[in-house]
This record gives C-alpha cells, sequence and structure tokens, in this order.
C-alpha cells in the first residue's frame, strides 16, 4: 500500500513541476482565446452582410493556414525552442484579434485569418512539444493526457463565454478580451525556462531537407483516421439529432467534454498499469461499438450516452496513442510533433468533407455504421502493421 503510495507521489512530482504548470496554463489562456472567436464569427461575419459562401470560406481558412503551417513550424523548432515559438505565436495571435477590429473587407479579413491559423499552428504545436520535453519519459502518457485537458475545458468555458459578451458589449469588447488573453500566454511564456535540445539517437537525414519526420507517418495514420471518424460527427450528428427531433444536439458534445475531462482526471492509474498496445485496441473497440450504438439510437438519452461512451474512449487513445507514436519514431521533437499533429488536422478536414458526400447518397445511420467500419480497419492497421513494424518498442 505504502508503494503505491510513494509511486502515486513520484508520478505526481514528476510530471506537475513548475514549467508543466506554466505551459499548460499558457496554452490554456491561447485556446480560450482560439475557441472564444469559433462560435462568434460566423456571427459577426454576417452581421456585416457576407455571404454564406464567404463565411464558410473565413472560418475555414485557419485550418487550412494550420495544416500547412505545421511542417514550417517543425522545421523553425529544429533551430529555435518551443518557448521563443510560443512567445511569438502569441503575441502573433493578439496582434491578429486586434486587426479584427479594423478589418472588415473579405481579403483582409483572408489574410487575418491565415496569419491566425499560422499562430495557432506554432503555439499549439511548440506547447505540445515543450511539454512533452520537460517530462521524463516514463510518465509522459500521464502528462500528455493531463496536458490535452486544456482544448475541452478552453472550449467548454470560453465558447459559452464568448457569446455572451458578442452579446452584451459587442465584437470589438470581445476582440480585447482575446487579444488580452493571448497577452496572458505571452508573459506566462516568458516565464518558462529552456529545457536544453537533447538530441535523438538517431538521426534522420530526411529533416535536413524536409520538414517532415517520416518514422512517425505509420502510427500517425492511426490518428488520422480516429480524428477522420471525430470529424465526421462534429459535422452531421447536430443535423441528424435535430432531424430526431433533439431541440439540443451540444448536449451530446457537452457530455463528451464532461465525460473525457473526468476520466484523464481519474484514470491516470491506467497509463501506469496497462501498456500501451492494449490500451489502444481496447479503446479503438471501444470507440467501434459506441459508432454502431450511435447509427442505432434517435433519442436524446441514447446520444448522451453515446457523448460518454465517446468521451471515455478519448480519453485514453488520444495521449496513448501520442505517446506511443513518439516512441515508435524515437524522437520528440518540434518536426516529430508537427508531423504527428498535421495527421489530426488532415483527419478533421477530411472527415467532414467525405461523410457530405456519403451523407447524400447514404443517409446518417449508414454513415455511423460505416465509421465504425473505419475504425474497424483502424485496429487492423495497427495490430498487423504498426505493431509489427513496432517490436522493437518496449511498452
Amino acid at each position: 500500500m505504502d508503494n503505491k503510495k510513494t509511486a502515486a507521489r513520484t508520478a505526481i512530482q514528476n510530471v506537475f513541476n513548475r514549467d508543466y504548470v506554466l505551459s499548460f496554463l499558457a496554452f490554456f489562456s491561447f485556446l480560450c482565446a482560439f475557441h472564444a472567436l469559433t462560435p462568434t464569427l460566423p456571427i459577426y461575419l454576417d452581421m456585416l452582410g457576407s455571404g454564406k459562401a464567404e463565411v464558410g470560406v473565413l472560418v475555414g481558412t485557419i485550418g487550412i493556414s494550420s495544416l500547412v503551417s505545421r511542417f514550417l513550424v517543425g522545421r523553425v523548432l529544429l533551430r529555435y525552442s518551443e518557448r521563443r515559438v510560443m512567445i511569438w505565436g502569441a503575441a502573433l495571435f493578439a496582434l491578429s484579434f486586434l486587426a479584427l477590429i479594423f478589418f472588415r473587407p473579405f481579403w483582409p479579413l483572408f489574410i487575418v485569418r491565415l496569419v491566425q491559423g499560422i499562430s495557432f499552428a506554432s503555439v499549439d504545436t511548440s506547447a505540445v512539444a515543450y511539454g512533452i520535453k520537460i517530462i521524463p519519459p516514463a510518465y509522459r502518457s500521464r502528462a500528455i493526457s493531463y496536458f490535452l485537458l486544456a482544448p475541452p475545458l478552453a472550449s467548454g468555458t470560453a465558447a459559452a463565454s464568448g457569446v455572451f459578451v458578442l452579446n452584451q458589449w459587442g465584437f470589438t469588447v470581445l476582440l480585447l478580451a482575446c487579444a488580452g488573453l493571448c497577452m496572458c500566454a505571452f508573459f506566462i511564456s516568458c516565464k518558462l525556462k529552456n529545457p536544453g535540445t537533447a538530441k535523438p539517437a538517431v538521426v534522420s537525414p530526411v529533416k535536413k531537407r524536409f520538414p517532415v519526420e517520416h518514422r512517425i507517418i505509420a502510427p500517425a495514420v492511426v490518428n488520422f483516421l480516429y480524428f477522420f471518424c471525430w470529424g465526421a460527427v462534429i459535422a452531421f450528428f447536430p443535423l441528424y439529432a435535430v432531424k430526431c427531433g433533439v431541440s439540443n444536439p451540444g448536449l451530446f458534445f457537452s457530455a463528451n467534454a464532461v465525460m473525457l475531462i473526468i476520466s484523464r482526471l481519474l484514470g491516470g492509474r491506467v497509463f501506469d498499469t496497462y501498456g500501451k498496445e492494449k490500451t489502444i485496441i481496447i479503446t479503438a473497440f471501444i470507440l467501434l461499438a459506441d459508432l454502431v450504438i450511435l447509427s442505432f439510437s434517435n433519442t436524446l438519452p441514447l446520444f448522451i450516452i453515446v457523448g460518454l461512451v465517446w468521451g471515455v474512449g478519448s480519453a485514453f487513445f488520444i495521449p496513448v496513442t501520442m505517446s506511443y507514436a513518439l516512441e515508435y519514431a524515437g524522437s520528440s521533437d518540434g518536426t516529430t510533433v508537427s508531423t504527428y499533429q498535421a495527421f489530426m488536422d488532415l483527419g478533421l478536414a477530411l472527415g467532414p468533407a467525405v461523410a457530405g458526400i456519403f451523407v447524400s447518397l447514404m443517409g446518417y445511420q449508414a454513415l455511423f455504421l460505416c465509421l465504425g467500419i473505419v475504425c474497424l480497419v483502424n485496429i487492423g492497421f495497427f495490430q498487423f502493421y504498426v505493431r509489427k513494424r513496432g517490436r522493437r518498442i518496449t511498452v
């Protein structure tokens, strides 16, 4: 019993050090600004009289810009510290919010959104890379799990708060508040220490020419297929729920976020008890079963159950898959992290696009069943390809 308490205390001390906490707070502040704009920008653009096509382009531009920029950020992180990239990314994001106050026509706004995509990729990639670098490898899965609580926490608090501020005081006040949050991330990042640059055991010659870490591509495909499914669910579950007579589909996402946060906070022992490969396969089967259940669900209580189960599966699948991928690649530098996260962006971009074509032909329930098949393919790919190639990894 004493050994378990000592092990738990040691894990906490190794994970929650000063720089880890500060980097989390900087990341959280930055994401609050990002998520406050997500639901409010379409409303603001509609108020300005922008057409539906213009709204779609301006909202989606940041995603494409972020996807392309991740590879460039990975290259930059080979020369500059994560701390420096976080500082400049936060400052650039703050300036972009101030620019939105003054810019009105389509093309100036388009340029600002491109800049926001670059700054988002910079802070998101460098913050995660920094958080990984300062934690001993033995505690990496748990550290990633806690660090990735920042996005759902920021989304859950800032999205609703952003709409409230917009309704009460207008878009200018909201943008100033977002710029203030970015400056909080800026000043917190300035307090971080440089962890030093540990050279990997094997230096890939590809890095010298291309901003892509080829060794992480195989496990990154597992990440891509997960986010392909989740992106499709994000895009089309609300429409399916409304079709089923549910007035507030947002309760599904609230249930998912709550369970995801609870599972990550209370499920730390899972990372110490079970191997990464076993955890990935088990949680992938949970997600597969959840999509099958979703395809046969048509009431709010069932939708909430599906959201809760998905939250549990995601809480463990995402951090363990990332930790496994970094060990598989034998590196955790900026290029490796940016390559891995670029596959996430690609999944979130392609999932809705492909699902939109499929829904028009086969309907929502068939879509969710087919997404379950994608999960099954993902399990097979991991089991029979990724694991066989990665047997050298100690799990």
